[in-house]
């Protein structure tokens, strides 16, 4: 099938399993995110609010775009891919998903919120590594590390933001609703009004939303490197498009960037701008070259030009945030941003029946497993009861930084996130000794040893699997 041998065939169904596999715990792992406020304001009862959460969480992923999956794809280079055979690219993608799935299992068995995207993130990176360390190879060369940078610096940020706003706005409720049961914890059989009970349940929709949208497209950017490593032919590039409508947008960006290059006084900018304009001469040299043959327009090839894209893209985006250029050759920059778009139209993309599986997989599993971490995210990060104003401050918070960080394309941690804001929101309410310590602890220590196990898990089972390929 897909004119693979049954041998490849296998692997890459094993492959998407795993990334399914990976989906579904990610749905029980992070429904805590969503339902543990609502649960414990008392605005809902467990079982529709799981319910909820998970219809709400596939539609995330079915209606939120693309570009956090897209996001995940940058993170390996088409070079770690081009570098190995199918075989050696589809075990590096095993030897990923089950390194994430060991991590995510075992943290949501012992109850501890730990990041769904710490422990992706640091298993790519860790299968980059992998690759660079190979004959052939220079050390750090299999992971984009303008991208991984981009990314790093989301989940850094995130859970202090998470914290920082959590506290903030808890503050600032106590002057502006002045309620006292509001900002009273309450007994656990007593129920909201139902302007709270409606806006918590409201939360909890745009929780689960932004999470499927977030979390649902890493699951969606993993079925995308399955499928262009093993099957480069028919998903390296979109393929409804014609690849003849790439000259003229080539040939427009090539003559922007000369137009800079010869301009500019700027010796940074020079310098990107030729480097640019060298990328788009090989580039139409390699497109053409295919296009003249456009039958055989090979997987080899589709995956070089998939590669040389990203590159251009890379270099578009490097001469579009020098200042100099901002300030003198808008006109050129325009031109530049135009092609960058149309281009990458070719590589964003993603079939139907990826976002169909991985949302089906993300939504089913939100409603099972659920109730471990919504313990300790409703019990055990304070050691006072969940006050009405903080279900709400913290909801708004966790939705609110989720929601814009998929909408910049960043994947970002919704655990940490909604964590944080639910610690920030305990200390606001009863200064530091209000959090009990040892959660606190334990969702540190998940959040700085995430990345750095995930890793060197995974570049393990990467090397274990190398003596099979």
């Amino acid at each position: 099938m897909f004119g693979l041998t049954t041998g490849l065939f296998i692997l890459l169904v094993i492959a998407i399993l795993c990334a399914c596999a990976f989906e579904f715990i990610n749905g029980f792992h992070d429904t805590a995110n969503a339902v543990a406020t609502v649960i414990y304001t008392n605005s809902l009862k467990p079982i529709p609010a799981v319910i909820i959460s998970g219809v709400f969480n596939m539609m995330g992923v079915f209606i939120g775009g693309i570009s956090v999956a897209m996001g995940i794809v940058a993170l390996l280079p088409m070079e770690a891919i081009q570098s190995q055979t199918q075989t050696q690219t589809l075990l590096m993608v095993v030897s990923m998903m089950l390194s994430a799935i060991t991590w995510n299992f075992g943290t949501w068995y012992l109850g501890i919120p730990a990041s769904s995207s710490h422990t992706l993130i640091g298993s790519i990176l860790g299968t980059g590594l992998a690759i660079s360390l190979l004959p052939g190879h220079e050390f750090g060369d299999g992971v984009n590390w303008s991208k991984a940078q981009d990314v790093g610096l989301s989940l850094l940020i995130s859970p202090l933001f998470g914290f920082a706003a959590g506290s903030l706005l808890l503050i600032a409720s106590k002057t502006l609703f002045r309620s006292p049961k509001l900002h009273t914890a309450h007994s656990p059989e007593e129920k909201p009004n139902v302007f709270i009970r409606i806006l918590m349940t409201l939360i909890c929709m745009g929780i689960s939303f932004f999470h499927g949208q977030n979390d649902g497209q890493k699951g969606v950017g993993l079925v995308m490197i399955i499928l262009i490593a093993a099957l480069p032919t028919y998903y390296a590039l979109d393929t409804t498009k014609s690849f003849t409508d790439l000259k003229p947008i080539i040939i427009n960006m090539e003559k922007a960037a000369t137009s800079i290059e010869e301009k500019t006084t700027d010796l940074r900018l020079k310098a990107e701008a030729q480097k640019l304009q060298a990328n788009l001469t090989a580039f139409k040299a390699k497109c053409f070259e295919c296009l003249a043959k456009d039958d055989e327009f090979s997987a080899k090839d589709r995956v070089k030009v998939r590669g040389n894209i990203y590159q251009i893209n890379k270099g578009v985006k490097k001469i579009t945030y020098n200042a100099y250029a901002k300030q003198n050759f808008t006109t050129e920059i325009s031109e530049l941003k135009q092609g960058s778009k149309q281009i990458s139209a070719y590589t964003d993309y993603v079939p139907y029946w990826v976002i169909v599986m991985i949302s089906l997989c993300i939504g089913i599993g939100t409603m099972i497993g659920w109730k471990r971490v919504v313990i300790t995210v409703g019990e055990k990060i304070g050691k006072s009861g969940m006050t009405y104003m903080q279900g709400l401050v913290s909801g708004i918070v966790a939705s609110s930084t989720i929601g814009l960080s998929s909408g910049a394309g960043l994947p970002v941690s919704t655990t940490h996130v909604l964590s944080s804001s639910v610690a920030g929101t305990m200390v606001a309410q009863g200064g530091k000794k209000n959090v009990q310590p040892d959660t606190i602890k334990k969702i540190l220590l998940a959040w700085v040893l995430t990345l750095p196990v995930c890793m060197a898990l995974s570049m393990i089972l990467f090397f274990i699997f190398r003596l099979f390929a």
